[in-house]
This record gives C-alpha cells, structure tokens and sequence, in this order.
C-alpha cells in the first residue's frame, strides 16, 4: 500500500512541472504497468502460498494420522512388548527352575559317582573286578554332561558292589604274604568285610591295599584260637568264622596292639613307684608264703604222735620227738617244747607259760603283714595320684593348643589311665593275699593255742595219775 501512494506523490510532483508532463504521463503508465504487474505477482504468490498452505495443511493431516497411526501401533507394540517381557519373565523363572533341577541332578550323579569311586577303591572286592574304577572317569570329568545311560551305568555299578559284599567266596587267589612275597593261596571272602587266605603252612587275615589294588597278609598272625576257627571254617568243619564289621580297624589292632611294656611306659613317671611296691610287695608275699608253709609243718601228726606217747606216760619220747624238730624253728614245736618243759607245775602255771610261748612267737608270724597293709593301701592312691597329675597335663595342652587335635591331649589322658589301672591291679592281689596271710597266721596262732590246751590236758590228767599213785603207795 505504501508503493502505490509513493508513486501518486511522485506522479503529482511531475505534473506540476510542464516540462515533465511527457516523461510523467510515460512513467505513470510504466508504474501502472508496474503496479499491475506486481499486483499480478503478489497474486500469483498469494496463490502459490494458499496452494502451499493447503498442501501443507494436508501434509500435516496426513502426518497427524500418521502420527495417530503411529501411536496406536506405538501403544500396541509396548502392549505387546510388556505381553513378552512377562512371557520371557515366566519362562526365564522356569527355565532357572528347570535349569537348578538339572543341576542339581548333575550334581546328584557325580557325587554318587565319586562316593561310589571312593567305595569301589576301598573295597577289596575291586581287586577282583579292577575295571569298574575305570568306568566312573567319565562321570568324574565336569566337563562331562552324563545321560540316561551313566546313570543307569552307575545305578549297575552300585548294585554289583552291593551284590558282591553279600556274598561268600572261596578262590585261589595271589596276595602278598609276610615275607613280603607274592604268592598264591587259598582266600576266602566274607563280602566285602573280612579275607581269609590260607597257604597249607599258615592260616591268617588279608588286608586290602586301594593303591596296589592287592591283599597283603597282616605282618601279625592271630590267636591260635582264632586261628584254628578259620581252618575249620575253610575245610567246613564250622559254621561260624571271625569277622572284621570294622572294614579293618580291628584287624589292624593285631598288629598294632602294644605290649604290656609300652603301656607301662605311656603311665608317665608315677608307675616307677607303683612298680617299686609290686615288686617289694611280691618279694614280701613270697616270704610270708614260704616261711608260713615252713614253720607250720605237719603239726596235726606230730600232736597225734605226742599225746599218744604222753596218754602212755613217756614223757622222755615225747621230749625226744619235739627234739627233733626243735632245729626248724617252727612255731607250734616252740610252743610245744615250752608246755613239755611246764608239765609238772600246775594247770595256771602251764598255761601261762604256754600263752607266753605263743605270744612270743606271734609276731614273727605277723612280720610284714603290715607292711604288706600299707602298701595295699599307697598303691591306688600312687594311682589316684597319677590320674590328677595327667589331667593335668591334658589341661596344660588344651589352654595352649586347644582341642582341635585330639592326638595332643592322649598322653596325659593315657598316663591318667595306666596309673589308675596300674595301681588299682597292683593294690588287689596286695588287699586279697594280705588278707589270706592274716588268715592264714590267725589259723597257725589258732592251732598253736588249740595244741598248747590238748598238751595242758594231757599233763594235767599225767600229773593227778602220778598223785593218785604215790599217795596209794
């Protein structure tokens, strides 16, 4: 609007000018032109940009049903996105589930198959049937996914060994022998428990070596009892036959059983003195046995033999046969030749002097028996004394070891132990022969008192004869 006015002024200023009105009239006709023209022009660009509104306008219709189109599909393909998500959730759980079973199956079988390879190599049925190690490496190999077949393989595996351990075998078999030579022999297998071999010269027990994959002979043969069972056994004479539940713990214990001295020695330095009064005390009871046998003497024959010579009067023969037994110095004779000496005093006089023959040969009968007492008596306690010093010991290694092996704390619970049987073994035969020499000197003091009171009788009765007889006269 602008331009057309301008040009108006501009025409106008041209016509006030006479000399100009030519060259006006030719330019208002040019600016008309112009002005139509570019009336024209805006036209044609008004049109151009009404057609490129529509077209655009369109456009955007479209792409806003494309954009609508896009968001439905948008929203249906997050819909179906979720839909996966949640299948792909639910199957993922069930596959760990299936995945966790599989595993564990897995993991099933190769634990049986080592536990069945650990069962196979300690059995000393493999030596007969070698091969069914080798058949497990497979199922031993992680890298191996066993089938149907393994584990059916397996399950055969573990009902043969089962198979085998119930059964009882004879054969001639080759193991090595004592001398550490190999051999062959007779063996007999109970299961999988006990092997017998028998050579014709010698008859023992097999052990079973998993590293060899051999039976060796134990280094120890067993008792003659036992012994002679297993060759009767062998040859069916009996029914029933040793046998080791242990897998060999026991039969090892043939060959490692110590000796009486080894346990003494583990007792620790308490057994000397609990030693020191088995022997003072066996040196003391033999004494006693010997010297008690010795003084008493067959006593009941010689008083026999002197009331019967007494009842006749001849005292000297009576005199002469204690005589011959006055130089063994037993106690009986002793008190004897006492009343023999007293037979004319009265019957208080003899007897008083009878009873202080016996005292005065009492306590050389009671010699040592107190000893023998209180030896009885320190023996359990040395014993007792042992056991306290050894827990001790076990305490002493608990605080600075503690107990995770128990192989440290053996020594002092062994020394608490040999002391207290030690002790204990020596103080009970002490107490019962103690007791049977009391009993046997009581019996000898006994006896004495029973002769002396026959011998008072008989020299009594002798003496009132001999009174009767010279008042007659």
């Amino acid at each position: 609007m602008k331009k057309p006015f301008l040009i108006s002024i501009g025409l106008l200023l041209l016509l006030a000018s006479p000399g100009w009105s030519q060259d006006m009239r030719a330019a208002s006709q040019e600016a008309e032109k112009d002005r139509k023209a570019a009336v024209e022009a805006a036209k044609e660009a008004e049109q151009r940009i009404l057609a490129d509104r529509k077209a655009l306008q369109e456009e955007v219709n479209r792409l806003e049903s494309l954009e609508k189109k896009l968001e439905a599909d948008i929203s249906r393909l997050q819909e179906s996105i979720r839909a996966r998500r949640t299948e792909e959730g639910e199957l993922s759980e069930e596959w760990a589930q299936k995945e966790l079973q599989f595993r564990e199956t897995i993991g099933t079988v190769r634990v049986s198959a080592r536990e069945l390879e650990s069962i196979l190599k300690n059995s000393p049925l493999t030596a007969y049937a070698p091969e069914r190690v080798e058949q497990l490496k497979p199922l031993l190999n992680k890298q191996y996914f066993p089938g149907i077949d393994d584990i059916n393989q397996l399950t055969d595996l573990f009902l043969d060994e089962a198979k085998r351990s119930g059964e009882v075998s004879l054969k001639t078999g080759r193991f090595i022998d004592r001398a550490g030579e190999l051999r062959e022999g007779t063996v007999l297998n109970l299961g999988k428990f006990t092997a017998v071999y028998d050579t014709g010269e010698e008859v023992g027990f097999l052990n079973y070596s998993d590293d060899t994959q051999r039976f060796y002979a134990l280094s120890a043969l067993p008792d003659w009892m036992v012994r002679r069972n297993l060759k009767g056994y062998l040859q069916g004479q009996d029914d029933t036959v040793y046998t080791d539940l242990s897998g060999g713990a026991a039969l090892r214990q043939i060959t490692h059983k110590p000796t009486i001295w080894e346990q003494i020695k583990s007792g620790g330095p308490i057994v000397w003195p609990i030693l020191a009064i088995a022997t003072l005390a066996l040196i003391l009871i033999v004494e006693r046995i010997f010297y008690l046998n010795r003084v008493h003497g067959n006593t009941d024959r010689l008083m026999d033999s002197i009331n019967q010579t007494a009842e006749k009067g001849d005292w000297d023969a009576c005199e002469s046969m204690v005589g011959k037994y006055e130089g063994r110095n037993w106690p009986v004779v002793n008190v004897l030749a006492a009343g023999l000496a007293g037979r004319g005093e009265d019957r208080e006089t003899q007897e008083n002097i009878l009873q202080e023959a016996i005292l005065r040969e009492a306590p050389r009968l009671e010699r040592f028996l107190a000893v023998l007492g209180i030896l009885g008596a320190i023996a359990p306690l040395l014993g007792l004394l042992g056991t306290v010093t050894g827990m001790i010991g076990t305490f002493r290694v608990i605080t600075l070891y503690g107990t995770g092996d128990p192989r440290m704390m053996s020594g002092g619970i062994s020394e608490a132990l040999v002391t207290t049987e030690l002790g204990l073994a020596v103080a009970i035969p002490i107490m019962l022969l103690h007791t049977f020499l009391s009993r046997r000197v009581d019996h000898i003091i006994g006896d004495m008192e029973e002769k002396a009171v026959a011998l008072t009788n008989i020299s009594q009765k002798a003496r009132r004869q001999n009174g009767t007889s010279l008042q007659n006269a």
